[in-house]
């Protein structure tokens, strides 16, 4: 029985021994790994050139202010399509104006006043110039926002190639802070990115006056000076390479 009892305890005891061995060569290797950040910058030259028409109608009939808003407005959309430009509306507001009387210190309905704006872009210039010139004078007819961008079909390809080149760059930091120890980055475990892009600015503010430009001769010529700096853009990436 004693005999018994000392072999079952030796087979436990090797057994034990045995799975302690095997769980030493089981047991997973932890990776080493660095966090680093990578960064790119980079410019795109600005594609095309933007204007908002504005149309704005006041009348004591809401009716009447939202018509007249309407017909002028269509008329410059059927001008539009005839040029190679692209457009979309931007606003159509109706609403009561009023304004301050400071005689009789009291406020004064003016009626109502209809507001519809278009964003016409080309990548023309001198397209841009021509409607700045076609609707000079035009009553009721305003412009803002005369500007430069760059296209998101110019953009996209520029954001890629810059994102590619930060994260080259991410690697690049990783291997020169692990040099020292003859080590060097290995295989990409994570990455995220952003990506910020400045240079978008209006480049004028113009407004058509109700004083018709056309009936004293006077055009809008820029002579060229429509430009605007490129858009900049910076990406920065943050890797977490594994260390081998």
């Amino acid at each position: 029985m004693k005999k018994t009892l000392m072999l079952t305890a030796g087979i436990i005891g090797a057994t034990a021994i045995v799975d302690l061995v095997f769980g030493i060569f089981d047991k997973p290797t932890e990776i080493r790994k660095i966090n680093v950040s990578g960064e790119c910058l980079t410019s795109v030259p600005k594609d095309r050139t933007a204007i908002t028409l504005r149309v704005t109608t006041l009348d004591k009939n809401a009716a009447v202010s939202m018509k007249k808003a309407t017909e002028k407005i269509a008329a410059i959309t059927e001008y539009l399509k005839t040029i190679d430009v692209k457009m979309q509306t931007t606003e159509f507001n109706s609403y009561e104006k009023s304004e301050w009387n400071h005689e009789l210190q009291k406020s004064e309905n003016l009626g109502i006043e209809t507001r519809i704006a278009v964003e016409v872009s080309a990548n023309n210039p001198e397209i841009i110039e021509g409607v700045l010139n076609k609707f000079a004078g035009e009553s009721d007819v305003y412009t803002e926002n005369l500007r430069m961008f760059t296209s998101s079909e110019a953009l996209k390809p520029a954001l890629d190639k810059c994102l590619s080149v930060a994260l080259d760059d991410a690697r690049a930091r990783a291997n020169a802070l692990v040099v020292g120890d003859k080590l060097k980055a290995g295989k990409l475990l994570s990455v995220s990115y952003d990506n910020i892009s400045y240079g978008e600015r209006p480049t004028a503010n113009y407004r058509l006056m109700d004083m018709s430009a056309k009936a004293t001769g006077a055009t809008f010529d820029t002579g060229g000076s429509i430009v605007g700096k490129d858009t900049e853009i910076t990406v920065n990436v943050s890797a977490t390479f594994e260390i081998k």
